[in-house]
């Protein structure tokens, strides 16, 4: 997926993750996460686009749909995945927060553009 095609910024961070998929509990990691998803690292399983997994991080589970998937090797996968349902602080930390930021610029010039009139 394109950068264009995002609609939160990324944020480097490796966590630590289950992903169930198919019934079969996988660990894995995150290497960037974003309010509404992440990439994903380290898996040992087959994924295809579209497809729904669970994702447990400590004691909250969610559901995502994988987006896209990348084989780095034959028994390592990435894969892109975003959240079904608004998960609040899924990650453990405020991502909502640097979302808003990324227009931030955009708002205070617009503010600013109007003070002057």
């Amino acid at each position: 997926m394109g950068a264009e095609q995002r609609k939160s910024k990324r944020t480097k961070m490796i966590l630590p993750v289950k992903a169930v998929i198919d019934g079969t509990t996988y660990l894995a990691h995150t290497f960037d996460v974003t309010s509404t998803g992440a990439r994903l690292g380290g898996l040992h399983a087959a994924l295809k686009k579209g497809q729904t997994i669970v994702i447990q991080r400590g004691a909250k589970k969610a559901q995502f749909q994988v987006m896209w998937v990348q084989e780095i090797t034959p028994k390592e996968t990435q894969a892109g995945i975003q959240a079904l349902d608004a998960t609040n602080n899924f990650w453990g930390i405020d991502l909502a927060e640097q979302d808003h930021n990324k227009n931030g610029a955009k708002d205070l010039a617009a503010a600013f553009a109007a003070a002057k009139k």
